[in-house]
This record gives C-alpha cells, structure tokens and sequence, in this order.
C-alpha cells in the first residue's frame, strides 16, 4: 500500500479563488504537505510568468516545487530553475495560424519573455488573460514576420459561440500536427502535439522516480481533464465543467471553499489514507 507522494494543482478556479486569491487555510494546507516531504506541482495553462507569483506565495523556490507552465509545454524545477522539459510550436505553422485568425476575425496570442504578444484583433478576452497573469500586451503588426523565436503555445480569443465552432475546425484541419482545445470557453490554447498536462506529468514523474498512483491531480477546467483521468486520484472542483466531474474519481468544494485544502488535508496530511 502506497501514500500518495504528489499533487498537481491547477491555479485558476482551482487554487485560486475569484479574486485570484490563494486563500490562508489554502495556503497552510500546502505548506504542511511541503513539510511532509510532498512534491508540489502547480500546472496551468499560464506561461511561466504568469505562475511565478503564485510560486512566490508557496514558497516554491525556496522549500521546493515545480511548475507546469503552457499547460505542460515547459516544465520548471522552482528551486534550481532548471527547464525540465520544454516542446515548442513547430515554426512553419505560426503564420498558418495567424491567417486563421485573421480570417475568422478572432484575436491570436504568444509570448515573449513577460509580455503577451498580440497579432490582430486585440479583444477584451487578450486583456483578460493579461490581468489574469500580470504582464501587459505589446500589439505587432506582421505577427507572423514579428515572431520568429520559438513559442510553446498560442491562443485565440474570441466569443465562446465563435471559439466552440473554430475548435471544432481547426482540429479537423490542424488536429495531426497541434493539439488544440479550449482552456476557457474564450480561450482556444494551440500547443505542440502530445502536450497536455498528462503528457507532462508523466515526464516530471519518470524524473522524480514517481508512479502515477502516487500522483492526485486536482482541477476544473476542459485542460485539466487529462491529469485528472490520468493520475491515481483525479478531483474534480465543485466549480469544475460538467465533463471534468463527469471524468473524476472524486468531487471537492469549490475553489470559494477551500476545495484544494480539504484534498490536501484528507489525502496528504492524514497517514490513514492510503491507495488500495
């Protein structure tokens, strides 16, 4: 019999609550786990900037964790500020893409460093996820010629109606070169293939010699249906799309009532539970 050894916390609408806010018995919960020698992994659709405060809050740089950034298309030891793993868009697709964009009239996203870059059709959505991580946008024209570093994602923002058909679309067009699905129901990520948060776990586990058995994974979002369907213990938030609790093992409180707590202090922190 096996005690669970890891948790991957997705942030927002998760560990997090609507005011973007990790709440006290959240935060003491998590710094418990830590002193019990649990491996913290907070794994979000964010870019690593974008993370980094939450980090800060946790202690991770300093007691030890790791971040999941671009819904795992990097992988970071917080400590060291080692790059564990890393997959990037292949470049010939970045001005397919943006011609998609432009021609279905929706904005296009990447990042440089701490900036969100915008390519077309700036919508409140791109200033959204700006606030959402706190780093501001830098409007290009050309976004296609202005990009030619290596990316681990993009976005296209737009309304929900527009992006639920343009999913669909782009993942019969582009579906055996990109992984493509949305994060929000205004947010469409487009990552390299095989990268999701699954995908990723299960790198970070084979290097911190860990099985999947040992991991929980807790979310709420369409993006986090893959960790929670792959780890030994899935949960889905009170707060969770329908299909992400459709998918769990079990059903926590929402992320306004300390949901990630109650997981952490009846799992991690309690020697009588243990896996079968």
């Amino acid at each position: 019999m096996t005690t669970y050894k890891a948790i991957a916390l997705d942030i927002d609408g998760t560990l997090t609550n609507a005011k973007k806010e990790i709440t006290p018995r959240t935060r003491e919960a998590i710094s418990e786990a830590m002193e019990a020698e649990k491996v913290i992994i907070v794994a979000s659709g964010r870019p690593t900037a974008g993370i980094r405060g939450i980090a800060d809050i946790l202690k991770l740089e300093e007691k030890g964790g790791y971040i999941l950034a671009f819904n795992g298309a990097r992988i970071m030891n917080c400590k060291t500020g080692e790059i564990i793993y890393q997959n990037m868009l292949p470049q010939e697709m970045l001005p397919v893409l943006y011609k998609e964009a432009v021609e279905h009239n929706v904005s296009i996203i990447t990042y440089e460093g701490d900036d969100v870059i915008c390519g077309c059709n700036h919508d409140t959505y791109v200033d959204i996820e700006a606030r959402i991580n706190n780093i501001k946008v830098i409007d290009v024209d050309n976004f296609d010629e202005y990009v030619t570093f290596s990316v681990n994602k993009c976005i296209m923002t737009g309304e929900p109606e527009k992006l639920a058909e343009l999913e669909k679309e782009m993942q019969q067009k582009y579906g055996e070169q990109l992984s493509i699905y949305r994060s929000e129901p205004f947010f469409l990520e487009i990552m390299p293939m095989n990268v999701d948060k699954a995908n990723s776990l299960e790198h970070l586990l084979n290097h911190l010699n860990l099985k999947r058995e040992e991991l929980i994974a807790v979310g709420d979002g369409f993006n986090d249906l893959s960790m929670i369907k792959y780890a030994g213990l899935g949960v889905a938030m009170d707060n969770a799309q329908e299909v992400v609790k459709e998918n769990a093992d079990k059903i926590t409180k929402s992320n306004e009532e300390d949901g990630v707590a109650c997981i952490i202090e009846e799992y991690l922190l309690s020697d009588s539970k243990v896996l079968a």
